[in-house]
């Protein structure tokens, strides 16, 4: 199906440059390799030595997605580890990630998402509707409810 691009030592070379960029996980490094027709033992062998020259690590992969997502992207705890999990992940390497995202940064970006929201939806007369609509888009990013709930309460 896919015919040999490049042989396998310039596919190392690349696959080192490619993960030195960015983090990355053992999965995608493996259907990137796959990509280039590059052999599925070869491959392995290529991933072993990536691990064993830190190139590779996917407990720091987990630590900066679980950062980024929720600095940059303003995710919630819940999105995040259905993200993780999606990516096949182990439960340690999720479990460290979480411990990332600190309690008082959670409630401190909901407040400033909730005061946001409520910017935006100031054109909805009925408060009800208006915060069903916040409660379901901050679920949606993967928030708690119970901590919307205190965020939105916290805002009368």
């Amino acid at each position: 199906m896919s015919k040999k691009i490049i042989t396998a030592l310039v596919a190392l070379e690349k696959i080192r440059a490619w993960c030195a960029y960015q983090e990355r996980y053992q999965e995608e490094v493996r259907r990137k390799l796959l990509q280039w027709g590059i052999d599925p033992e070869v491959a392995e062998h290529h991933i072993a030595t990536l691990i064993e020259e830190d190139f590779l690590n996917e407990e720091r992969f987990a630590k900066a997605f679980a950062r980024g997502k929720f600095r940059i992207k303003k995710w919630g705890r819940r999105k995040i580890l259905y993200e993780l999990r999606k990516r096949g992940l182990s439960e340690y390497c999720i479990r460290v990630a979480m411990k990332e995202i600190p309690e008082e940064d959670i409630a401190e970006t909901l407040k400033k998402l909730v005061e946001k929201l409520k910017r935006e939806k100031s054109g909805i007369k009925s408060l009800k509707v208006q915060n069903y609509k916040i409660t379901t888009y901050l679920i949606n990013r993967g928030f708690d409810v119970n901590a919307i709930r205190n965020a939105l309460n916290k805002e009368f």
